[in-house]
């Protein structure tokens, strides 16, 4: 104590007035509470502690709630409910620290000059994060209105990726012009948005060189694969998509026109899992007996589930044609690519009462659990 004294009272005798007032002002006054984020964003945000702990270090020089409860209770006037005000937040915490009058409010009335309703304007903030409180929304949304024909269709879109975040001037624009004159319409470079990640995204250069592996893929420009095909090589080098077509060529056991075909018809084939590719050829064509050339003009049947839908289905087939229940042999083509409610019409639901097991024994197939043979009573 005594050395406490001898600290502090040399120091308020040497000071001027003023300073001396602060000093006993500062030694009586305890120092006003910092502004607890992590709480902040759980109690009022709804965000989880986790979520909290995560976005607290991008708000840490906030000193008080009084911006975070403005842009809140704004957002809250546009009609978003508690729990997207959360999603907003956790997607960009420093939304809370935007201006409402210089930012937030200026952007709302431009979107809505742009024929948004307060309803969409609420979805949009709490879907594309950092984005909404950018002044390049509005050019961006002005311009991919048209593109997307309408604000639905373009919500829709910004769920599964965020046109949005990528430069409009330099990628964008350039990347939609380029595929116009690879005949592309409206409709089909909307969906190349959906795609993740999406060719869109990428350098003009880097579309042209994949546009070019397309081509020498023989996937004509325009076609409805082509889209397809882009997506397949946007991100694949040179090498990978030559060592991925010899893969296709030794499993499946095709021709070099046979590879063209199948993967003209089905792009998709050139991204997928080796040791999956080698499980379907070992199936469809050691087991069923399928041949490769009658794979490669149905391609699509190996962009299904072996497990969840090509094997079940079989059995299936199996089991009614060793009981006698099938008048003629299907396509395994048409086994394969029909749709699960009309699978179970053609090849279920005929057979209730000679085998009213064989539902469930399908179901349990889908699920994994095959059994060794299916129940004919």
């Amino acid at each position: 104590m005594l050395r406490l004294r001898g600290c502090i009272l040399p120091r308020l005798l040497s000071s001027p007035a003023t300073s001396l007032h602060r000093l006993l002002s500062a030694a009586v006054s305890p120092s006003p509470p910092s502004f607890a984020v992590e709480e902040y964003l759980v109690a009022t945000c709804g965000l989880t502690p986790a979520q909290a702990r995560k976005a607290s270090p991008k708000l840490s020089h906030l000193k008080s709630p009084a911006n975070p409860d403005a842009v809140l209770a704004f957002l809250a006037g546009l009609g978003l409910s508690a729990a997207d005000l959360a999603t907003a937040v956790r997607k960009d915490p420093r939304l809370l620290c935007a201006g409402v009058e210089t930012t937030l409010a200026p952007n709302v009335a431009e979107l809505t000059g742009l024929g948004l309703s307060p309803s969409e304007i609420a979805r949009l903030v709490s879907i594309t994060g950092t984005t909404f409180r950018c002044k390049s929304i509005v050019s961006g949304l002005h311009y991919c209105l048209p593109l997307f024909g309408s604000s639905e269709n373009l919500l829709r879109v910004l769920k599964s990726g965020s046109v949005l975040g990528s430069d409009l001037q330099r990628v964008i624009k350039p990347n939609v012009a380029f595929l116009r004159e690879c005949r592309l319409g409206a409709c089909d470079i909307a969906k190349l948005y959906v795609f993740r990640p999406s060719p869109l995204s990428i350098s003009t250069e880097r579309i042209r060189t994949a546009v070019a592996r397309v081509d020498g893929l023989g996937v004509s420009r325009g076609s409805p694969m082509f889209k397809h095909a882009l997506q397949a090589v946007a991100f694949l080098t040179e090498e990978k998509i030559t060592a991925n077509v010899e893969h296709l060529k030794k499993a499946f056991r095709w021709s070099d026109a046979e590879v063209g075909i199948a993967v003209s018809k089905a792009p998709s084939l050139l991204t997928k899992n080796k040791e999956s590719l080698q499980r379907r050829s070992e199936f469809l064509i050691s087991e069923l007996g399928l041949e490769p050339a009658y794979i490669a003009y149905r391609p699509a049947m190996l962009t299904y589930s072996l497990e969840g839908r090509i094997r079940p289905r079989y059995y299936v087939v199996k089991f009614l044609k060793e009981n006698g229940l099938l008048k003629r042999d299907p396509s395994y083509f048409t086994v394969f690519k029909e749709s699960g409610k009309a699978f179970n019409k053609m090849f279920i639901h005929p057979h209730k009462e000679a085998a009213p097991h064989l539902e469930k024994d399908y179901d349990a197939a889908c699920k994994g659990e095959v059994p060794t043979n299916f129940r004919f009573t």
